[in-house]
């Protein structure tokens, strides 16, 4: 009998997915529009675009963007799309919505995006504790990339996984 220690973990076809590890680098922010409304409440289109003249955007270079109003003002479409004209030079995404619709938005791409052949009939574990602000959906839109791939696809850690699906 060998005392040589084997690492079963190392041989095994296991592949672990940890969205942590997929995370991208860069400031999130929210860009609030009320304050450039009148009274907090409307779009005057001239004030507007001074405001959106006069500000500098490259402030925001290397950073996601989500574009709100916090007030219950009608905000008419355009208005967005002007702003995401001016942010596209230097951000690397920008949406109207919230930073957890951003996020959603980050991930689906990211996922869609991302290479499987290397999980082809092979069991794997979707990691379960994340560090980082992963959206719910992220984790339905991994297992729709990866299931019509996988052998079987597990959610956790390797010592207590919960089991989610298996090819029959």
């Amino acid at each position: 009998m060998s005392d040589e220690i084997i690492n079963r973990v190392a041989k095994s076809p296991l592949q672990t997915i940890d969205l942590d590890d997929l995370y991208p680098k860069g400031k999130r922010i929210v860009f609030d529009i009320k304050d450039w409304l009148y009274e907090g409440l409307i779009l005057r289109e001239k004030e507007f675009r001074t405001c959106v003249k006069d500000h500098d955007w490259s402030q925001y270079k290397n950073c996601y963007v989500s574009l709100t109003c916090s007030s219950d003002a009608i905000i008419p479409s355009w208005s967005y799309l002007l702003l995401a004209t001016m942010l596209t030079p230097y951000v690397k995404k920008v949406v109207v919505g919230d930073l957890e619709l951003l996020e959603t938005i980050i991930f689906n791409e990211i996922i869609a995006n991302l290479t499987i052949e290397n999980l082809r009939d092979k069991p794997v574990i979707i990691k379960g504790c994340a560090n980082q602000a992963i959206p719910p959906s992220a984790y339905t839109f991994l297992i729709q990339k990866i299931q019509p791939v996988a052998k079987n696809i597990m959610f956790g850690e390797a010592c207590s996984t919960v089991p989610l699906f298996k090819r029959k």
